[in-house]
């Protein structure tokens, strides 16, 4: 039941670090919060019932039997608005909470109250943009800023973009969905469209940013790892009087040509010692997409991990 070399205990050991696992003979003790132990000792019962019905317990059994019993767990709690107020961002127009789910979430949070510029820095589906734009948008409903202007560098289009049908707004939007997404969560259909009528917010192509000066907004540049040096130096010279400004990005996607370096790479090293400026990281442990996202996801560093290797052979 326990796998080669304890090996479902160590997976049991990962999903849950706060419980500690002790496997001695046909003994199993575990120590921690309440609800994990009763968590485990449901998987445990899980994992001997497989036992008893086939003979062993599989490594991908185990992991099924976590994740559905934490489903079921998570079905059985209360609903997020009475956990308390501490996690909450705002609330969206259906009246849902949204939170700061994660470690990383929490950070970008109490980073954006402290710094006037944020860098968040992670791979896809640690809710990087989704977190950011909710940070905006509590700020423009509690009238600490003015506006809000989410960019994107519209890398994608490159010189193709002539040949795509309709006109420059219809040619730029596909670039520019996720943020409409994200806001078409946060804010009332009539009113969100009232504030871009009136560019109450501003969603543009990273380029419209050249020659402005940001006052009194929360600036949003997403996919920044898209970002040249000298577009990252123009977008972060714009930042005006009361404006805050995050940056997100995921340092392991960028689709520049290969002889152009990533602003947002080179940033890092850059303004390091910059006072008021702060980097907040974020991990495979920040996923909040589907499971396989974060498998995907250390399936590549891997992967990657062995290509370093060959190469310095």
């Amino acid at each position: 039941m326990f796998g080669l070399h304890d090996g479902n205990i160590r997976i049991l050991d990962q999903a849950f670090p706060e419980t500690k696992i002790n496997a001695r003979g046909e003994r199993v003790k575990v120590i921690g919060p309440s609800s994990e132990v009763e968590l485990v000792k449901q998987i445990i019962h899980g994992m001997i019932e497989v036992a008893t019905r086939k003979g062993s317990v599989s490594e991908n059994e185990v992991k099924t039997l976590i994740t559905l019993k934490s489903g079921e767990r998570k079905a059985r709690e209360p609903k997020p608005e009475h956990i308390g107020n501490a996690d909450i961002i705002l609330y969206t127009h259906d009246g849902e909470p949204i939170l700061a789910k994660t470690p990383g979430q929490k950070r970008i949070v109490t980073s954006t109250n402290k710094h006037d510029i944020v860098f968040s820095i992670g791979p896809a589906g640690t809710g990087k943009t989704y977190t950011s734009v909710a940070l905006a948008v509590k700020a423009l409903k509690e009238r600490r800023v003015k506006k809000i202007i989410l960019a994107r560098p519209a890398v994608e289009a490159g010189e193709n973009l002539g040949f795509l049908p309709g006109d420059l707004k219809e040619k730029i939007d596909p670039y520019l969905r996720p943020l409409y997404d994200a806001l078409e969560d946060m804010i009332e259909p009539d009113k969100l469209e009232l504030h871009l009528k009136r560019n109450v917010i501003e969603i543009a192509p990273l380029a419209y940013m050249r020659g402005r000066t940001l006052n009194n907004a929360f600036v949003i540049l997403d996919e920044a790892q898209n970002a040249t040096n000298t577009q990252m130096k123009m977008f972060l010279t714009r930042i005006g009087f009361n404006s805050r400004a995050i940056i997100t990005g995921d340092i392991t996607q960028t689709d520049l040509p290969r002889k152009q370096q990533s602003g947002l790479i080179s940033i890092q090293n850059i303004l390091k010692e910059v006072q008021g400026i702060n980097f907040v990281y974020l991990g495979e442990e920040d996923v909040v997409r589907h499971k396989l996202v974060r498998d995907i996801i250390n399936a590549y560093e891997k992967f990657e991990e062995k290509e370093k290797k060959v190469k310095k052979d």
